[in-house]
């Protein structure tokens, strides 16, 4: 049976969706420096991570060479997973900022070989919310804390 991928593309033709193109290489182009960068290969767009994140938080607590070969076959490269997860807790991340506004828990695999949660004592009742526009999340649950302007400084 075949799985879904653990990732997926962005809706590029959005409003307001910005995926860093345009504008660079036509300023360039057609000038006399001889360095002047021509179009970047190898950049990718559009592509959102936001499954292969769930996937791993619903692994917490399982054996880890059987969750990393499981998403392995389900992404188009491996380096996503290291972003979310650290070879041991000392080099483990609390949490993670994915976006603007998007923040995980920080995972790391002991010498058990299993998969762990690097601060499980914090959530989205503990993180505050860095502006007052946007919707802030983590794990996909909203912060529960407002927005403090005079925590800023």
């Amino acid at each position: 049976m075949d799985k879904k991928p653990l990732y997926r593309k962005v809706n590029t033709r959005a409003r307001g969706v910005f995926h860093h193109s345009g504008g660079d290489y036509r300023h360039q182009r057609n000038t006399k420096n001889p360095d002047a960068i021509g179009m970047k290969r190898g950049v990718e767009r559009g592509l959102d991570y936001t499954p292969l994140f769930k996937f791993l938080l619903s692994k917490v607590g399982k054996p880890w060479s059987e969750v990393h070969s499981e998403a392995i076959s389900r992404l188009d490269k491996e380096a996503p997973i290291y972003w979310m997860v650290s070879e041991n807790n000392e080099s483990a991340d609390d949490y993670i900022r994915v976006g603007e506004n998007s923040y995980y828990s920080g995972l790391y695999v002991d010498s058990n070989d299993t998969l762990h949660i690097a601060a499980p004592e914090i959530g989205p009742e503990t993180l505050e919310p860095c502006c007052k526009c946007c919707t802030h999340t983590f794990n996909g649950v909203i912060f529960t804390k407002k927005f403090n302007p005079g925590k800023l400084s």
